[in-house]
């Protein structure tokens, strides 16, 4: 396990590396990356701006239609934000989280 990576000390714990750090606390980032249905990127992104935890939301080109860039106090909040609400947005077909590391 090299400095700054995702420690992982049993199948279902997670542990952020150090130095992601929001007013005194660690934060864990990650990108969400989004294909919706034809037609739909552009609601979906405005739909996701305005979840709480969402820094920003962008529909693109490409494999996928809308990047996300979110984040939370920890690996479980993030999981809840994409699972009860980024999943809920009408539109979206599918979702890849991508945790932001430090290496």
């Amino acid at each position: 396990m090299t400095a700054g990576s995702w420690a992982a000390p049993d199948r279902d714990t997670l542990v952020p590396p150090a130095g992601v750090r929001r007013k005194g606390h660690t934060v864990v980032q990650a990108f969400i990356l989004i294909q919706t249905e034809v037609g739909q990127a552009a609601a979906v992104a405005r739909a996701i701006a305005e979840l709480p935890g969402v820094t920003s939301a962008e529909d693109v080109t490409g494999p996928y239609d809308v990047i996300v860039r979110a984040e939370a106090n920890s690996v479980d909040e993030l999981g809840k934000l994409v699972v009860a609400r980024v999943q809920s947005v009408a539109g979206i077909t599918r979702t890849l989280t991508c945790p932001v590391v430090h290496l």
